[in-house]
């Protein structure tokens, strides 16, 4: 049986339509059940809708605080009964319920515990690399808990940077990374690979 996974975004979906190629080409053996935008008009709705994905919205705004919020997309999420939730540029802090821990895994484009937490996402993480002069970056696979990026990390690669990067070119390495990383971390997870002891995470 493929892995039953849900998809959480906020913007465009180009994440989202990795996982559904890598899907296709069958090199990654899951099955994306439902799609959640916490962004009535994130265009990765749109996307899921014209692969046949059932698609739904659940916005903050639409409620009176963080809490009721994410009840709310807890339940839209549960409908479909998914085994893992992946996150796919989603913007929202999450409260991971007890049953979906290490249940839920993101991407970010840096090596954690470098460059992350709050404010840190996207162009302002390859800034801020550049910014302080590092030597490297690269992207992090990791389970999500209730703060930014602190979870157990699962993979983990670089990416040289170069001294005449700017945002952009580093964050297309970056990218790169992430595209072949993200689903060969869920594919591990479909097998039934992956143990959590602690902060780390075995790969069997």
């Amino acid at each position: 049986m493929a892995l039953r996974v849900a998809v959480l975004l906020s913007g465009s979906g180009t994440t989202l339509q990795n996982l559904i190629d890598q899907v296709k080409a069958e090199t990654l053996h899951a099955e994306i059940v439902c799609v959640v935008g916490s962004r009535e008009k994130a265009f990765g709705l749109e996307r899921a809708r014209n692969h046949g994905i059932p698609a739904v919205a659940v916005t903050p705004k639409s409620f009176a605080d963080n809490g009721a919020f994410n009840a709310a997309l807890w339940d839209a999420v549960r409908r479909y009964e998914p085994e893992l939730v992946v996150l796919a540029g989603f913007m929202s802090l999450l409260t991971v319920p007890e049953d979906f821990r290490h249940r839920i895994m993101n991407v970010h484009p840096a090596l954690i515990p470098a460059f992350c937490g709050k404010g840190m996402y996207g162009h302002h993480v390859h800034e801020a690399v550049l910014s302080y002069g590092a030597k490297l970056s690269g992207a992090t696979v990791h389970f999500v808990d209730d703060a930014y990026d602190t979870g157990p990390i699962i993979l983990q690669e670089s990416v040289p940077v170069l001294e005449d990067d700017t945002p952009d070119t580093l964050a297309e390495r970056v990218q790169a990374k992430e595209r072949a990383l993200y689903p060969r971390a869920i594919q591990l997870f479909a097998e039934g690979r992956l143990s959590v002891e602690g902060r780390i995470v075995r790969v069997h």
